[in-house]
């Protein structure tokens, strides 16, 4: 082995110091302390569930496009929409007859998961009990009728206020002081629309006599002409109706005399022969009812809006006709709204001489529905068997 050579020797000693100091450095060096584990995702939240809208049903008994009762319900039915919005959804089926169809509708209704259902004339209130006591957990709501149930309510318009005001104006205006009704079924409803009409005319003329044409359906717009030409032909030249469609006004409008509209606005139907329209506004009560279900508030019983509650009013009133007539018609709509006045306030006098209320006295409610009588001035007979 070759000795070192002392110029080595000292390399390696000057280079000692400097490899000491390395080792001693390397020796007192930390560890980086590790990175800190990332935060944990949040947990994503779940949407709430969303709320399945209220399913509403309707059954008419005429097409949507008649111009007056069902054109009346189904504005009704809109304005639930317009007040509820994605909170609601609502069908209907039109046409619907008096009878076994409507039992099969109404229980379809039920099935395809309406849980509020509006059946919207007098004869659907033997369909609609029966389905509604197969159905309780379904709310069951019945126009113009008079049975209720656990699960079934009615409800109604007081139809005689608007019938009394357009009698006002039709006393005021005829000129052979006959006036004629076109009337549908001779159920107590309709009875009482022509008698409050003709207390209205006589309150103003009392030589005013009123005749009446039954047609025996709510909806037929050739018979309804033909029971208003009738009419005419007996010398009656004011019109009133209590039938759907606009063809007693349109018939009026022909022959150059006067008319009203029922249950919606009929002016554009006659212009020169329209004398108002008894106006039923049922979105007031159709959006309660609604409300009652979403709220779960509802309860059965009966509901019998008038002028008072804005259900029923007589539009569209004329300048031609005298003022003293308009002025006494918003008279008598002040003062049932106020509660003031009352329509079927005695002495009122039968068909046949006889008292059927005493002087002073005020019909209730009772008295109304049972009212299957005319009145002393309107002629003729109530169809047998009402």
């Amino acid at each position: 082995m070759k000795p070192l050579s002392k110029r080595t020797l000292l390399r390696y000693a000057a280079l000692a110091p400097a490899v000491l100091a390395l080792a001693i450095a390397g020796c007192g060096k930390k560890e980086a302390p590790p990175a800190p584990a990332p935060a944990p995702a949040p947990a994503p939240v779940a949407a709430p569930a969303p709320v399945e809208a209220l399913k509403i049903g309707f059954v008419y008994v005429g097409p949507v496009g008649d111009a007056g009762w069902t054109f009346a319900h189904d504005n009704g039915r809109k304005a639930i929409e317009a007040e509820f919005g994605d909170k609601v959804k609502t069908s209907f089926v039109e046409s619907v007859p008096e009878g076994p169809d409507a039992e099969r509708v109404i229980r379809d209704l039920a099935s395809q998961g309406n849980t509020l259902i509006f059946a919207t004339s007098f004869g659907y209130m033997e369909p609609m009990a029966k389905v509604a006591a197969q159905f309780p957990d379904i709310r069951f709501e019945h126009a113009t009728g008079y049975k209720t149930s656990a699960n079934l309510r009615t409800y109604d318009s007081r139809t005689y206020e608007g019938a009394y005001l357009a009698g006002i104006v039709a006393g005021a205006m005829t000129k052979s002081n006959t006036l004629g009704v076109v009337a549908s079924i001779p159920i107590p409803e309709v009875i009482r629309n022509i008698n409050s009409f003709t207390l209205g005319a006589q309150s103003v003329n009392p030589k005013v006599k009123t005749k009446v044409v039954w047609i025996n359906k709510w909806f037929d717009p050739p018979k309804e002409a033909e029971g208003a030409q009738s009419l005419l032909n007996q010398g009656a030249d004011v019109l009133m109706q209590n039938t759907d469609s606009a063809a007693v006004l349109q018939t009026a409008e022909k022959a150059g005399k006067f008319a009203f509209g029922w249950d919606s606005d009929m002016s554009h139907f006659g212009p020169k022969a329209h004398l108002g329209s008894a106006v039923i506004n049922w979105g007031p009560y159709y959006q309660k009812a609604t409300r009652d279900v979403l709220e779960k508030n509802w309860e059965t019983g009966s509901a019998w809006w008038g002028v008072k509650e804005g259900a029923i009013d007589l539009v569209g009133v004329p300048d031609s006709v005298p003022e003293a007539a308009r002025k006494r018609v918003a008279e008598v709509r002040d003062g049932l709204k106020a509660g003031t006045f009352s329509i079927w306030k005695g002495p009122v006098i039968g068909q046949d001489g006889k008292e059927v209320l005493a002087k002073d006295a005020v019909g209730d409610d009772k008295f109304l529905h049972d009212i299957k009588w005319y009145v002393k001035g309107v002629e003729g007979k109530i169809p047998a068997g009402n």
